[in-house]
This record gives structure tokens, sequence and C-alpha cells, in this order.
């Protein structure tokens, strides 16, 4: 029994050193399948071939999740850009360099948004302080414009105030407090040709005022208009003050308006007493009194 042991092992082991038909060792179950014969180990070896092989390496993901981290990749670290035109030849380790999601820069290029956005503050700062600038200078301008106004205007006021100064006080009055108006200047009557002046009926020795500011340029009797005094403004008009009874002032004095210079008479050619006024331009012609003294403010 123990011979026939050992010439089962050894007939075994003979089998198992049997080349297969493909020049290789097969061992155990293999070994007892091609023993069937040639068209079972043909079989076998189509069968092998058709069969799942895997995946070629078996420590990578599959190309669905690969392409799905790369896409997350380039999202979050900035593009894959290629580094050096040496990667196609594999000369160069440095193949591949992410762009900078947040500066822009990589080995191609080098933009970084952090500059660009930094020049693009620049330019708002710059543009803002020119704006800035152009304010204050406007605002300058008018406040200097507003000064120069304001300084003409003060001007003009004090013009104003000197010229209404002057004219209150050469403001004419009238020269008589109580009067009726007994002719007018163009009349015609009693004269030899129309009346040259304004007559005031009054009372006999009423007092007579100056109308305006002057000097006493005459002071006399003369003929038809008996007791006259003559009073010269500043603008060279003289006033005539005629059929006065008696004087009150004399050659040179300078009166002001309303200051008494002489009193209601009949001297002269008269039927009355009364006030035979005239106003003379230049010291030339008459014109009428009553235009002249509404000029003036007056209301005979």
């Amino acid at each position: 029994m123990g011979n026939h042991r050992a010439d089962r092992r050894g007939s075994r082991r003979a089998r198992s050193e049997t080349p297969d038909s493909g020049g290789s060792y097969a061992g155990g179950a293999r070994a007892s399948r091609s023993a069937t014969g040639p068209s079972d180990a043909g079989k076998r070896r189509a069968s092998k071939h058709s069969a799942s092989r895997g995946p070629l390496f078996r420590g990578l993901p599959s190309p669905p999740i690969l392409l799905g981290v790369a896409a997350l990749a380039v999202s979050v670290g900035g593009a894959v850009t290629v580094g050096d035109p040496t990667l196609l030849t594999g000369d160069n380790d440095d193949r591949l360099a992410p762009a900078s999601a947040l500066s822009g820069a990589s080995d191609v290029a080098n933009t970084n948004l952090l500059d660009a956005r930094t020049q693009a503050v620049s330019r708002d700062s710059r543009r803002d302080a020119l704006a800035d600038a152009a304010d204050e200078e406007l605002v300058e301008q008018a406040e200097d414009e507003a000064r120069e106004r304001n300084a003409a205007l003060a001007k003009f006021t004090k013009l104003a105030e000197a010229q209404a100064a002057k004219i209150a006080l050469n403001q004419w009055v009238l020269p008589l407090d109580g009067y009726d108006l007994s002719a007018e200047f163009g009349d015609w009557g009693l004269w030899a040709s129309y009346h040259t002046g304004l007559d005031f009926a009054a009372p006999y020795g009423t007092s007579i005022k100056s109308m305006a500011n002057g000097v006493v340029t005459e002071v006399g009797y003369d003929g038809s208009y008996g007791n006259k005094t003559v009073v010269t403004l500043e603008d060279g008009t003289e006033l005539w003050y005629c059929h006065q009874s008696t004087y009150d002032v004399a050659e040179g004095d300078e009166v002001r308006a309303g200051e008494v210079i002489g009193y209601v008479g009949t001297t002269g050619n008269t039927t009355g007493p009364h006030l035979h006024l005239e106003v003379r331009p230049g010291a030339g012609d008459p014109v009428d009194p009553y235009a002249a003294m509404v000029v003036h403010g007056l209301q005979p």
C-alpha cells in the first residue's frame, strides 16, 4: 500500500510538470481540465481572453470621477496652464502650473488681478481727486464772484446813499406856507407879453423861503419886478423872488432850502400882495416853475 501511494504521488507530480499547449506549466485543476483533450483546452483559452479584465490601473478612480475632480480643481485653484514648451517632450519636470484664482499669476502670464484692482482704485481715486479739486475751484470761484458782487453792491449802496443825501440836502421846498395860485406861466393879461412866472397870492408880510440851496447873487429893486432876490443854485439855475416888501438876505449869502429870504409885498407891477416866482435854468430864459417844482418832488 505504501508503494501504491508513492506511485500515485509520482504520477501526480509528473502530470503537473507536463507543459500545456501554450508552452507553460499548468498546475492543479488547470492540468486536470487540459487532460480532457485539445478541444477543451481551446475552449479554455477563448473563455479566458473573453472575460472582463477590470480597470487597467486598479489604484486610479474611474474616468468620470477624474473629470469631475479636474473640473473642481480648475474652478478652485485656477486654470491649468502649460509652464514650458518642453512639456510635450518631457525635458522639463515643471510641466503644469496652476494660475492663481486670486492674482491670475502663472508661468505663462503674470496678470495680477489684485494689481489691476489697485490700478482701478487708483484711477477712481485720481478721478475723485480731480473732481474734488474741480469742485473746490468752482466753490472758490463762486466765493470770489460773491465777494466782488458784494463789494460792488456795497459801493453802489454808498453811492446811492450819498446821492440820496445829496437829494435830501438839495430837496426843494415850497416858498410859502399858505397861498393861492393867482397866475400861471404863459398866461396873458396885464403883462406886455405872456406871464413868465408863477404867482403865489398870500397876505402881506408872509415869509418867503428859499426853495433850494444856493447863493444869493442879486438883491435889489428891478422895475416891474419890484424888490427882487435872486438865488443861484449849484447847477447854475436861477430862482427869482419878486414883489417883496423887504429883504432878509444880502448878496453873497449862502442859503439853505427853507431859509427865509424876504417877505410878500406889492412892489413893482402888481395888483395885490403876492410872490412872483421865476425859474431860469443856466441863468437863461424862464421855464414853467410849476413843472420844475413837480420834477423836484413838489406839488404847488
